[in-house]
């Protein structure tokens, strides 16, 4: 009798438990959807409504669809969204492939110093961007790639933190699956190619999704890096409007142009979701 009240009462304190943390992960999710919203909802109002206290929390009816029609013909988003595109991708690409490729050369090769350098390399986390940026932006400028693609993508092929999480994953892999390979005649490429990049799928996918929002969210390095419009982020191109508003700031036309660029992250990772999910778990449990 005891033991089925003791039972009863941890049945019911599991479920006040679950009814909490529902109300509180609930309240965190409107927290973090809430200015996604404001964003969206003033996007579609008129401009003088902007300023109307309290704020409108719905879209006028109808909704406004002209603020976008004259974002897009103030400024060339096109030509930013495009050029965005084109950086992020080929960053994620790379630094993907160029982290993987370190990785397992740290997890799985054998050279001499190779600690000493895994670890030199790991020191470079703790070095501010902001204390890079002069030195790049010379280097950039010696080989003549300042207002081109190449300046806007090849820094950020590289990083400590893709080879820390590609090497920590390799170092998970069982080692019989690279010796069967390499009895039935595979060769060392071979091997990191058919073996192991096919089943690191969930952190290659984990990390693409990281590099892709990183560049994508670039502001400080587009800025200095590019000149003209033809080769300007959409960072960059959202700063240079809200800096051509002198006195009165048109809010709707720069949420329009926020709903914009977040429109390519979102579709990013929902389509890498269940990988990049399972590169996190995974990561999480593993050495």
């Amino acid at each position: 009798m005891k033991t089925n009240r003791a039972t009863a009462k941890r049945i019911k304190a599991t479920r006040w438990g679950d009814r909490l943390a529902f109300l509180v992960l609930s309240a965190g999710a409107i927290a973090m959807l809430a200015p996604f919203w404001v964003m969206l909802s003033t996007s579609l109002i008129a401009p003088e409504q902007a300023y109307r206290y309290p704020p409108a929390l719905w879209p006028s009816w109808p909704p406004v669809w002209q603020n976008y029609e004259r974002l897009l013909t103030m400024v060339p988003m096109g030509t930013y969204l495009t050029n965005s595109v084109i950086t992020a991708l080929a960053t994620a690409l790379g630094q993907t492939l160029l982290c993987a490729m370190a990785g397992y050369a740290f997890s799985r090769l054998r050279f001499r110093f190779k600690n000493a350098v895994f670890l030199a390399f790991l020191a470079t986390l703790m070095i501010p961007p902001a204390v890079n940026i002069a030195p790049l932006f010379f280097l950039m400028k010696t080989f003549g790639w300042i207002d081109t693609y190449w300046a806007l993508i090849v820094p950020g092929l590289f990083g400590a933190f893709g080879v820390f999480l590609m090497r920590q994953w390799f170092n998970a892999l069982p080692a019989d699956l690279e010796d069967a390979a390499r009895l039935d005649g595979c060769s060392p490429w071979g091997i990191f190619w058919r073996v192991a990049m096919p089943l690191a799928r969930p952190a290659l996918a984990a990390l693409a999704v990281f590099a892709f929002i990183g560049s994508w969210n670039n502001l400080m390095w587009p800025l200095i890096a590019t000149n003209s419009d033809a080769m300007r982020t959409l960072p960059v191109g959202v700063a240079a409007l809200k800096s051509a508003f002198r006195d009165v700031t048109d809010w709707t036309l720069l949420m329009a142009a926020g709903v914009i660029s977040i429109i390519p992250v979102a579709l990013a990772f929902l389509a890498a979701q269940r990988q990049f999910l399972q590169g996190l778990l995974a990561g999480g449990v593993k050495e």
